[in-house]
């Protein structure tokens, strides 16, 4: 736990509250949820798909590159560029937001994820949704806590 006063998931929890707050901007809330749910499945699907690989790359057999070794178990195909680890090494980068509008798309484009076409969220905040000054871009609003998080 982090913290030394046995308050570790309360620190956490606030922790990740700031870092929502940022994402959000002015955003309203149910604009935002789909900004943040998104985030959630594609870091889980990652997650899913690393552990996957993992385990075929022990395996002098299978291929970790083919889709079809993850449809066999379950486990959706994440392209490289939609891969947590990629969104996380660009985060800093001011088209962040366009960057993980991109991932979604590459998810629903490979074959092995029919099931997911037309369904996962492309709306990162757009001026639109969320007017900003010019000092600040999608990269200061994501700022790092959420993307870098790394749970122990």
């Amino acid at each position: 736990m982090a913290g030394n006063n046995g308050n570790g998931d309360l620190a956490f929890t606030a922790e990740l509250f700031k870092a929502a707050d940022k994402l959000r901007g002015n955003l309203e809330p149910s604009e935002y949820k789909h900004v943040a749910l998104g985030l959630i499945f594609l870091k889980y699907i990652s997650d899913a798909f690393e552990a996957q690989r993992a385990k075929l790359a022990a395996d002098e057999y299978a291929d970790p590159e083919d889709p079809e070794e993850y449809l066999a178990e379950s486990v959706f195909w994440v392209p490289k560029e939609a891969r947590w680890s990629f969104l996380q090494g660009n985060a800093k980068r001011p088209e962040i937001g366009k960057l993980i509008d991109e991932a979604m798309e590459a998810i629903e484009k490979a074959p092995s994820n029919e099931g997911l076409k037309g369904v996962l969220p492309k709306n990162r905040p757009t001026e639109e949704l969320c007017p900003s000054d010019p000092q600040q871009d999608d990269a200061r609003r994501v700022d790092r806590p959420v993307l870098q998080h790394r749970h122990a």
